[in-house]
């Protein structure tokens, strides 16, 4: 059975539909866990300034680091769904990009934050910029998907909302570049210069979203008999 193939024969219905609701349950489970910290963790770390990974510094790291990799195999069944469902190509910059958001979600979990009550470390410099690739990789692949299936009949609602979330993301990342060109004016660095804490959840709050949505769109998908394949697919075989 060819990939091109699987969403349409007997089944393949079923196996996207098992996809997409993994990644759902991916996604649920970063939001109460790692929504969970805000609580138990309360006391500890300043959500407005303070970063999330900052939650992995702490007592409570498992939760951090179950509900990322729940959120990071999450977003490969999504991927596996919207393949299989004729939505996103096996080859294309799309997959790549999305690719990347699960990849780096991992990342940030195998190399700690830096502690800075101890100094700074490649293991922390790595979760940096893992994290940053893929704050952006994910927003970009799934603007990527959205362009790609401009004219798909039944898909405008999907790629509608896929449009909005994903710009969104892109302009949380706004108040950073604004406290980078501060600096020379304020003085200060460009993480004291903005409510990081604050701006990094709202990001992480949107792309989560994002995910979820990208999983809604493949279930859809599963459940149109009348689904149209990506463009420069070839048409599903018949049962």
């Amino acid at each position: 059975m060819t990939e091109q193939s699987a969403g349409g024969q007997p089944g393949g219905d079923g196996v996207v539909r098992a996809l997409a609701a993994l990644g759902g349950i991916g996604v649920a489970a970063a939001i109460l866990l790692v929504g969970a910290l805000h609580v138990v963790a309360a006391d500890r770390v300043d959500p407005v300034r303070r970063t999330i990974s900052e939650y992995a510094l702490g007592a409570d790291a498992w939760m951090f680091d179950v509900g990322v990799v729940a959120l990071a195999l999450g977003s490969v069944a999504v991927i596996l769904a919207l393949t299989r469902a004729d939505v996103l190509r096996p080859r294309s910059g799309a997959t790549v990009l999305l690719g990347i958001w699960a990849v780096g979600m991992l990342t940030v979990v195998v190399f700690e934050k830096t502690n800075w009550s101890i100094g700074p470390s490649l293991g922390g410099y790595i979760h940096r910029y893992a994290s940053l690739v893929a704050f952006l990789a994910l927003p970009l692949g799934a603007l990527l998907l959205a362009r790609a299936q401009r004219g798909v009949p039944g898909v405008l609602a999907h790629r509608v909302w896929t449009r909005v979330l994903a710009l969104a993301s892109l302009g949380w990342f706004l108040p950073i570049l604004w406290g980078f060109a501060m600096r020379p004016v304020t003085g200060r660095s460009w993480w004291n210069a903005v409510p990081l804490g604050l701006v990094e959840r709202g990001l992480a709050l949107t792309e989560v979203l994002l995910v979820a949505v990208l999983a809604l769109w493949a279930a859809h998908a599963a459940g149109s008999r009348s689904r149209t394949p990506a463009p420069g697919l070839p048409a599903p075989a018949r049962a």
